[in-house]
């Protein structure tokens, strides 16, 4: 059917000349547009919304005493940290309510490149949640760790054209674009007319101003309500997020009024399979939103309305004649839980069960997981004068203190020391097989035997491993290399649990529930070796990431994440000459 055909049988079907294909008989809308709720049933036709009056309906779905809410859209999201495949990821967050996601591939791109960003592009085809992907900014995020690929501006040009690309995602490199960096001023400039998201934490005054001069439009990194109006004063749209690692929208919520709501909208960033599964995904911010004093018309307009304005979405975010028909169905709106979810104007779940039908999964590529040989040595860290520059952990933070702390040294060579909690830390380089070891200390683990290991380790993914010895180290990550990449927890030479993520060392094929009891059966085990951390695998997954203070420890070396420079382990001196 052409364009104009399908314009003549939606205006019949509005009309009520012929029969549609869908009656939702006997709820209320939340119209998000005139901002009231009102009793109407809702008719369909070729996956549109078409109009409030139906004479004839090929079937009709009852749903009284029910609020029908557009489709939640998720304004930024890394898809990989759920673990899953998109097609996994959508079972899990449809029957939430979510049908829209805007993904930033920032993950799978530092491991594969531009064969990232198309893996991801191609398993969102023909799933029942629309997946519009920002192409990365920043890969690699910085010059001192070594990632897996390079999405230079030549790269982007041809995935700019591929379809569901609608901008450049956050924009990590503050300091590139306010003293004009070549290589990320051509990123913009290829972005053109496209949205381009922002990544400021902290960032104010003329160089806020100057960033938001690049056509940068919004931040999801605000921390304080403080900065989030200043940017909110300065134009931008602020990303209310919620995630599993940072939680913000309790703290900015009180800056959301009747007067500026148009400019916020729901993110979860990165949100992690037990959480989704427990407490849900944008439903999940709706009904916090609203418990903390939230009118619901305007949270409703947060979840849906606010992003797909911001992204462009025009058919997105309303249930009125000509959207698409990707509804929400509510149970009400003090404490909103979704009943029914429409995509496209089919029912794609009902209380909780998701009911589309699944195609096949795109196959994964290759093998991510190229390490050097290693050996017990290649643990050894040789003692120096004074104290060592020790990564303090911050319990349920990404953050961490620089600690000048005095190891335990035996034979001229540091070793893991439990009854001080210092442990030895190593990232190693696992993409191109160049024998980069990073070495370090880390304090906060609590681990008293055995040793961690993970292959997700923002933001160039090598493998982070944490140990009370060198063999229970090299044992970890001989574990995680024989599963291409995951979790692993050893004591003993032994594999104690484990849970493979064989896609670029990010992914797992299996069902969301599947990976979250995997991830919890690693965290007992974790606890059992003496970590107290609620999850010690997400917290070593952040300790080599290196645009986040205070110490950080990637493949090449330690690195001050304040002074943004490599620094050496031992300090030199004592503590007084430090």
């Amino acid at each position: 059917m052409g364009q104009m055909e399908e314009y003549e049988e939606l205006i019949a079907a509005a009309r009520c000349e012929i029969e549609v294909d869908l009656l939702l008989l006997g709820g209320s809308v939340a119209n998000l547009i005139s901002g009231e709720v009102r009793r109407s049933d809702v008719a369909v036709h070729k996956g549109r919304i078409v109009g409030f009056e139906c004479s004839s309906a090929r079937q009709i779905i009852p749903l009284e005493d029910q609020i029908l809410a557009p489709g939640f859209i998720d304004g930024h999201v890394h898809i990989e940290s759920s673990m899953v495949t998109v097609p996994e990821y959508a079972r899990a967050v449809v029957p939430q309510g979510t049908t829209t996601v805007i993904a930033d591939p920032h993950e799978i791109a530092n491991v594969w490149g531009e064969e990232g960003v198309r893996y991801i592009l191609q398993s969102s085809r023909n799933v029942p949640l629309n997946v519009f992907v920002m192409l990365p900014s920043c890969v690699p995020a910085t010059d001192m760790e070594t990632a897996g690929a390079a999405l230079g501006p030549d790269a982007l040009v041809g995935l700019f054209e591929e379809e569901g690309v609608i901008g450049l995602a956050e924009v990590m490199n503050c300091p590139g674009v306010i003293f004009r960096d070549p290589q990320i001023m051509k990123k913009i400039q290829l972005a053109g007319g496209r949205l381009k998201d922002g990544h400021a934490p902290g960032l104010s005054g003329p160089d806020l101003s100057a960033y938001i001069c690049a056509g940068i439009r919004s931040d999801h990194e605000c921390t304080t309500l403080a900065e989030a109006e200043e940017k909110l004063f300065s134009g931008m749209f602020i990303m209310l997020r919620e995630g599993s690692a940072a939680r913000n929208l309790t703290d900015l919520l009180p800056l959301v009024t009747l007067k500026n709501s148009r400019q916020f909208l729901f993110v979860s960033d990165d949100r992690h399979p037990a959480d989704i599964l427990r407490e849900g995904h944008i439903d999940f911010m709706l009904r916090k939103a609203i418990n903390e004093g939230l009118d619901p018309i305007v949270a409703l307009q947060i979840s849906s309305l606010n992003a797909a304005r911001y992204f462009g979405l025009a058919d997105l975010g309303a249930i009125a004649p000509g959207y698409r028909a990707d509804i929400a169905v509510l149970d009400g709106l003090d404490e909103p839980r979704v009943t029914h979810v429409f995509k496209d104007g089919r029912l794609v779940a009902r209380d909780g069960d998701f009911l589309a039908p699944m195609n096949r999964p795109v196959k994964a590529m290759h093998k991510s997981i190229h390490l050097a040989a290693l050996s017990r040595r290649s643990f050894e860290i040789v003692a120096e004068k004074g104290p060592a520059r020790t990564i303090g952990i911050v319990p349920g933070q990404i953050i961490t203190r620089s600690l000048p702390l005095f190891p335990l040294i035996r034979e001229g060579k540091v070793v893991s020391d439990t009854d001080q909690d210092i442990l030895k830390l190593a990232v190693i380089e696992r993409h191109r097989a160049t024998g980069n070891v990073g070495l370090g200390l880390v304090q906060g683990l609590g681990l008293v035997r055995g040793a961690l290991a993970t292959s997700v380790a923002h933001d160039s993914h090598n493998i982070v491993v944490v140990g009370t010895g060198d063999e229970e180290m090299l044992a970890a990550v001989s574990a995680v290399t024989e599963m291409d990449g995951g979790l692993v927890a050893v004591a003993d030479g032994e594999v104690l649990a484990s849970l493979p993520l064989p896609v670029a060392g990010l992914l797992s094929e299996s069902h969301m529930q599947e990976v979250a009891e995997g991830i919890a059966e690693c965290i007992d085990a974790a606890h059992k070796l003496g970590c107290d951390l609620e999850d010690p695998f997400m917290t070593l997954s952040f300790l080599s990431l290196p645009v986040i203070p205070e110490l950080k420890l990637t493949d090449r070396g330690l690195v001050d994440a304040v002074a943004f420079r490599m620094v050496p382990l031992f300090l030199g001196g004592s503590l007084e000459d430090d």
